[in-house]
């Protein structure tokens, strides 16, 4: 019995398995259309949502006009007031029409661009878009594009090459007007506009134009390899330029070639003698003359506008841009015309200059100076920015004097001692430009009478490290591993060397220097550059620098930069040539390398380089020697005609007395007794040391000790008065005196050491 029971459930077992398996497979399904149920509704939903999304962003599309399709892809620049300046394209672009444009040139941009341009219906291209996502996927960075023609047409004409406006709106409002467009117009008509708004370098818009500027041509006269080079030129117009990158340019056209063979648009015999030919071929020669679209006076102002365009994100040359400068066409031309016309002498033709003017309370730069006799090339050598010249003494105020007073709360009636002095770890001897030690002196006199010796020194009490965090805030970028050399020079330009002064300009707030105060691009999008600026030191420490760089002007190394009654500061720096430079060229011991004066009032800031730009051109002597001051004088004078003449006012965390000559630790002067007008600052001015009301600055005394004044006096008497007075700047006169790099090099950590074991207090 027990027998049959068990074979009956097994006998029973195989239904009861399918049973089991078919309720499994029943429930299984069951999951599945829900998953895919779930997921139709997702994908629905993501749909639906990405419709939604795209309508919301291209009802914000802004309109494109066939004015705005027709018209060059240049950028205009505007003037603070408003005023249009010039135009950064060709004055004279040649629109062709379709039938103008050959089948071969248009077979060529399509082969290349965008080979399913005629096929496509929506101006957008979905096969395009997926190949460039999994392309840019694998490379991990934007290795192909994903736009038509007509997209690229729609960038060209409102948006902007930013890569912050890359963004998901932008790229559905490209899409949709992308799709207006190809609704509106035909294919020859959407071809026509690009080929006629593409940038082809030198400021030349259009295939037409850069077929007459390249070939002397019109399109239809040019042949296939031709044809092809310039319908590679819009990837990168400037990187396939046959005159300087022939190669490169050649690959381009290569490209575009093979393109063309594998879109069956030439033949493989055509491909072979088209990529055979010479990429110089029927290329007309190329002269400056051609280059010189734009006004030589302006020339190097518009360099540094585009080249500051393109660091904040944008193209000037593609983005139909609006630009607003901060140029005074006047004071541009004033000061182009002071350089050229014989009213500052110069050594010789060959002498040279860089200026910057500046208007401290914003930053704007009003007028650049590239350089005199500037040639008719665009976008040419500006002298005005370029860093490699030493600053000589100019920088003594930015990294010696300012730190001091920021940092160890120095006051002008500092003693500092002008004794002999050898670098830290070497065994080179530092002078002044007179061969001469001086003893204990003030602070305001070392930097009045531009001392060497005690400029290094106090380099060495502040610290490497603390004075160039401090100049770099000004906008002067000295390594914190210098050597105690660049106390007095360091590499910079006039550009940054005005911008660092401004901050004293202002009672101690740092504008950066700008070119360009607003961009507004087609699309509507405007930003504006103009700041409120940076306090970059304590007012007292702007203050006291200012009040010690009036004597500067007023007695000391920059006499010839005096404009009576104006209230002005300003400070000189000269530069003397190397034992390897002065072996070449003997001629040349007593004569500067380099020399400089920067001044400023309460409204401008200007910095002034001159010298020579080869060493074999020449060295300054004679009146040559006095031109950077004579520069400011004969501009600031201009710029301070429409001003106000207005003073420092001195702020309350500073305190004035009258001094008693080189007293150490200071002393007031008695009723009667001669002294010094100095400056304290206020918590650190010695016990009995009160403001003083009395204070008249028409008649103050300037501090001068007797052997100084004798030196001056006989200097301005004598014929060799210049070649020693232009020296009493930052120089050190003696071979000497001439750090080399290793030097700098080895006195880094004795100047370390140095500020480490000095108590002050800090701020």
């Amino acid at each position: 019995m027990a027998n049959n029971t068990n074979n009956s459930r097994r006998r029973s077992s195989p239904n009861n398995d399918n049973r089991r398996s078919r309720k499994t497979n029943r429930k299984s399904s069951g999951i599945w259309v829900k998953v895919i149920k779930w997921l139709f509704l997702a994908v629905l939903v993501v749909v639906v949502s990405g419709i939604g999304l795209f309508a919301y962003y291209a009802k914000d599309a802004p309109n494109i006009s066939q004015a705005q399709l027709q018209s060059g892809g240049t950028s205009s620049l505007y003037t603070n007031d408003g005023k249009f300046l010039l135009s950064l394209g060709s004055e004279k672009r040649i629109y062709v029409k379709n039938e103008q444009i050959p089948q071969l040139l248009k077979d060529a941009i399509v082969s290349v661009e965008d080979k399913r341009f005629y096929t496509d219906k929506l101006g957008v291209d979905p096969i395009r878009i997926a190949a460039s996502v999994i392309t840019n996927a694998k490379s991990n960075s934007i290795a192909a594009g994903g736009s038509t023609i007509t997209q690229q047409l729609v960038k060209l004409t409102v948006f902007s090459t930013d890569a912050s406006q890359r963004t998901l709106k932008r790229k559905a409002q490209e899409a949709w007007l992308a799709m207006k467009i190809q609704r509106e117009y035909s294919k020859d008509q959407i071809l026509e506009f690009y080929i006629n708004k593409v940038y082809m370098n030198y400021g030349n818009y259009g295939m037409g134009t850069a077929a007459n500027y390249y070939y002397h041509k019109s399109l239809k006269k040019l042949d296939l390899a031709q044809t092809a080079l310039l319908a590679g030129m819009p990837n990168a117009p400037v990187a396939y330029d046959p005159y300087l990158y022939p190669k490169d340019a050649k690959y381009r056209r290569d490209v575009v070639l093979k393109a063309m063979l594998n879109n069956d648009k030439i033949s493989k015999q055509q491909y072979e003698q088209a990529v055979n030919e010479s990429i110089t071929k029927g290329l007309k020669k190329h002269t400056s003359s051609s280059e010189s679209k734009l006004r030589k006076i302006d020339d190097p102002y518009i360099k540094e506008v585009i080249s500051e365009v393109k660091s904040k994100g944008f193209d000037p040359y593609t983005d139909n841009l609006k630009i607003t400068i901060n140029i005074d066409q006047k004071a541009q031309n004033k000061l182009y015309k002071l350089a050229n016309d014989g009213t500052v002498p110069f050594t010789d033709n060959k002498m040279q200059i860089g200026a910057t003017v500046i208007d401290p309370n914003n930053g704007h730069v009003v007028a650049i100076l590239g350089g005199r006799h500037l040639p008719s090339i665009q976008l040419g050598l500006d002298r005005a920015v370029q860093t490699g010249r030493s600053t000589g003494s100019s920088i003594k105020p930015v990294l010696d004097y300012a730190p001091a007073i920021q940092y160890l709360n120095w006051s002008t009636a500092h003693i500092l001692d002008d004794s002999k002095y050898v670098y830290p770890g070497t065994n080179i001897q530092l002078y002044d430009w007179d061969n001469k030690y001086m003893g204990d002196m003030t602070m305001r006199y070392a930097l009045e009478q531009s001392r060497n010796v005690p400029a290094v020194k106090t380099l060495a009490e502040v610290g490497m490290a603390r004075a160039s965090v401090f100049a770099k805030r000004m906008g002067v970028n000295v390594s914190a591993k210098s050597g105690l050399s660049v106390a007095i020079g360091a590499n910079a330009s006039s550009l940054q060397m005005s911008g660092a002064y401004s901050a004293f300009a202002t009672g101690g707030i740092y504008h950066k220097p700008q070119f360009v105060s607003k961009i507004e691009t087609p699309d509507g999008l405007t930003r504006n550059y103009d700041s409120s600026g940076v306090r970059v030191m304590k007012k007292s420490t702007a203050y006291m620098i200012t009040d010690m760089l009036k004597g500067v002007i007023k007695s000391g190394s920059g006499t010839k930069a005096q404009i009576d009654g104006l209230y002005q500061a300003g400070k000189t720096g000269t530069v003397k040539y190397s034992d390897e430079e002065l072996a070449k060229y003997p001629s040349y011991a007593s004569t500067p390398k380099d020399s400089w004066f920067v001044g400023y009032t309460r409204s401008y800031v200007m910095g002034v380089w001159t010298g020579y730009d080869n060493l074999k051109d020449g060295s300054i002597f004679g009146d040559g020697q006095y031109s950077a001051q004579l520069m400011y004088k004969y501009m600031m004078t201009y710029l301070m005609q429409s001003k106000k003449n207005l003073n420092w006012e001195k702020p309350s965390s500073v305190i004035r007395a009258k001094i008693v000559k080189n007293s150490n630790p200071p002393e007031v002067a008695s009723a009667g007794q001669s002294g010094q007008w100095q400056l304290f600052v206020r918590g650190h001015a010695p016990a009995g040391i009160i403001d003083d009301a009395s204070y008249d600055e028409d008649d103050e005394e300037t501090d001068t000790n007797d052997e100084q004044t004798n030196t001056v006096t006989t200097q301005t008497s004598s014929s060799q008065s210049s070649s020693s007075s232009q020296s009493s700047s930052s120089r050190s006169s003696s071979s000497s005196s001439r750090s080399s790099s290793s030097s700098s090099q080895s006195s880094s950590s004795a100047q370390s050491n140095s500020s480490s074991s000095t108590s002050h207090n800090n701020d």
